[in-house]
């Protein structure tokens, strides 16, 4: 997917109205893009290269193993999320990245090489923001999305036979912690609104009809260099391993109109 400019935002540019600007941050996970005071900016795209490139793991694989998960070490960079706050809203995209692997045999028939590596190339993405404070950007990890309880979804009149998973009797996951495992904001679904029509029992405190991850540096959000860190200061310091964000808006030095989009 690609990102362009939107029509009424080329006009504005063009017509001199609104100035085209890009924001570029990398490394670490916290960064705030400024929004001077009487203005607002719309961010309406991103390119996003992630973390982990730059390097190879190496893992023994044993001829006709089934369903292996890929070692941590490339576990933590294939689920990646950026996030914007404007401090009235809360904006996260979670990205799976690609992972290239190459084989190399050991012993014929019983063992071979498996190097796995993270395709750093860009992902770009079309979004649509306003604000006219300072905008808070977060990027991180994201190790586990743990399913906390799974329940088979009634009948209703948002879940209708059929149609949807409503009496279908599949236990559905419907309850997923992304963040720390003592105090979670957890995923819920179908839906927290009207949760009672579901009769799922009450809903958990911190309870969001969203997915996202929240910092925790056991399954993420963590910041990717802590991670590189941790496997050395060398890989820390490699330009290719971090990820760098570029984000596409246009600012306009007026105060934001009632009507806008």
């Amino acid at each position: 997917m690609s990102w362009q400019i939107p029509t009424q935002i080329e006009q504005d540019i063009i017509a001199g109205k609104a100035q085209y600007r890009t924001f570029q941050t990398g490394v670490g996970g916290q960064s705030i893009l400024p929004v001077p005071s009487n203005a607002y900016a719309v961010i309406f795209g991103y390119d996003f290269s992630p973390a982990g490139g730059g390097f190879k793991t190496i893992s023994n694989v044993l001829v006709g193993a089934q369903n292996l998960l890929n070692s941590q070490d490339i576990r933590w960079f294939e689920t990646q999320q950026i996030s914007f706050y404007t401090g009235t809203d809360f904006y996260p995209f979670i990205h799976h990245c690609d992972i290239k692997t190459t084989a190399v045999v050991r012993v014929a028939g019983v063992e071979y090489n498996a190097f796995e590596e993270i395709n750093n190339s860009p992902i770009s993405r079309q979004v649509y923001i306003t604000s006219d404070k300072d905008i808070t950007i977060s990027v991180g990890l994201i190790l586990d999305s743990d399913v906390a309880s799974a329940n088979a979804i009634p009948q209703t009149n948002r879940t209708p036979a059929l149609l949807t998973y409503g009496g279908s009797a599949q236990a559905v996951a419907t309850q997923t912690d992304f963040g720390p495992a003592a105090t979670p904001i957890q995923f819920m679904q179908p839906s927290p609104k009207d949760y009672q029509d579901f009769a799922f029992g009450l809903l958990p405190n911190g309870a969001s009809g969203q997915s996202f991850a929240t910092p925790d540096t056991a399954r993420g959000l963590l910041d990717p260099s802590v991670f590189l860190t941790s496997l050395g200061a060398t890989f820390r310091d490699a330009a290719a391993a971090n990820y760098f964000l570029c984000v596409h808006y246009a600012l306009y030095t007026q105060s934001v109109p009632e009507s806008r989009g």
